[in-house]
């Protein structure tokens, strides 16, 4: 639990980069310049806009629950900051002691769907209420593929435990089945010793590695990105659910949106790359995986797994920027076709191939 302690300042400052970075991308993919005027370059962009949105009046509709529309967001951001209880920073500063973490999670990242139902409905406008109900409905679609594509790392590592599963990705991992310390599952090739990519889960079983590629996928429309950001299309609703939101109230919802964001890759980088692992393997005569570690319990270990775990997240969430200013926004039936005709029915059958690849490759 004291994990909470890093990442609340630590998702304030990331919002604040988040902001700035993903404006420049955006600027860099369309050919502008982005945020320039505040600081050198525009990086004090970021300030200023939170300075605007603090000193702006939340405004609430007349017609809308005074209670309800004050409290929800800070409510959802509260859901959202409970999930990152279970999350290690480094391998000796974990989590939450629990055996159950990855469900843990996945139950209040679910939460904040009924909060941002709740923020949109009782706004009482039509394009607030379009927007809360197509979030209830992109929920539905999503939630089904998302849990199974983690099962199929439960099957795997045979524990809920999200330290534990990072443990089993690094160099000399602890093994709980035959498969665990094999190079794609082949029996003879041991990489506990190896270390680096080459013991992650993409690499360990093969199915994993198309898991992620759904995870990945889901993950977009489980933060709302585009091109899956329906539920606050401005096109189509104006805002969607946060269109009679302003001020503090607004600002609560971004800081949801970010720490979402960070939430969902921190996950990925867990459950299939490694967690804080290095991705460089120890070589003959050329150890890269013992350099780019350190020795457990000394401050450079802590120094390095923190370092490598939030590297490979921000890279995952740089990749999402990037998707977000490329694609455009699909239609609202195409998302839920997607979701239900096709991301459903791979990830169940990557749980299978996932289970048959384990009984072929027990001892």
């Amino acid at each position: 639990m004291t994990t909470l302690l890093f990442y609340l300042p630590f998702l304030l400052l990331f919002v604040l980069g988040a902001g700035y970075a993903e404006r420049k991308i955006a600027a860099w993919i369309q050919d502008r310049l982005g945020p320039t005027e505040v600081g050198y370059r525009g990086l004090g962009q970021p300030i200023a806009d939170l300075f605007k949105l603090l000193q702006k009046e939340s405004i609430v509709p007349a017609a809308a629950n005074k209670v309800l529309f004050v409290w929800a967001p800070a409510w959802i951001f509260v859901v959202v900051f409970t999930a990152f209880a279970v999350l290690p920073v480094t391998h000796a500063w974990r989590g939450a002691p629990t055996a159950t973490g990855a469900l843990y999670l996945l139950a209040m990242a679910s939460l904040e769907a009924v909060g941002l139902f709740v923020a949109g409905w009782i706004s009482h406008n039509k394009y607030a209420q379009l927007g809360a109900m197509r979030v209830l409905w992109q929920f539905l679609a999503y939630e089904i593929p998302l849990s199974l594509s983690v099962l199929s790392v439960m099957i795997v590592s045979q524990t809920l435990d999200l330290h534990a599963i990072a443990a089993q990705q690094g160099l000399n991992a602890p093994t709980c089945t035959s498969v665990s310390a094999c190079w794609l599952g082949t029996k003879g090739i041991d990489v506990a010793q190896w270390g680096g990519i080459l013991s992650w889960n993409i690499l360990r079983v093969p199915p994993l590695c198309v898991s992620y590629i759904l995870f990945f996928v889901i993950s977009l429309v489980a933060c709302h990105r585009a091109p899956f950001d329906l539920p606050e299309s401005e096109s189509e609703l104006v805002g969607g659910y946060h269109t009679e939101y302003s001020g503090l109230c607004f600002a609560w919802l971004m800081l949801t949106e970010y720490s979402m964001l960070l939430l969902m890759s921190l996950l990925g980088v867990i459950l299939f790359l490694g967690g804080g692992h290095t991705p460089f393997p120890n070589l003959p005569g050329l150890p890269l995986g013992s350099w780019t570690s350190g020795l457990a319990g000394t401050w450079a270990s802590h120094i390095w797994s923190g370092g490598w775990l939030f590297t490979k997240a921000l890279l995952i969430i740089l990749i999402q920027m990037i998707i977000r200013w490329t694609f455009p926004r699909l239609r609202f039936d195409q998302v839920i076709r997607l979701c239900w005709q096709y991301l459903t029915p791979a990830a169940l059958l990557l749980c299978l191939l996932t289970l048959w690849w384990q009984l072929c490759t027990l001892d």
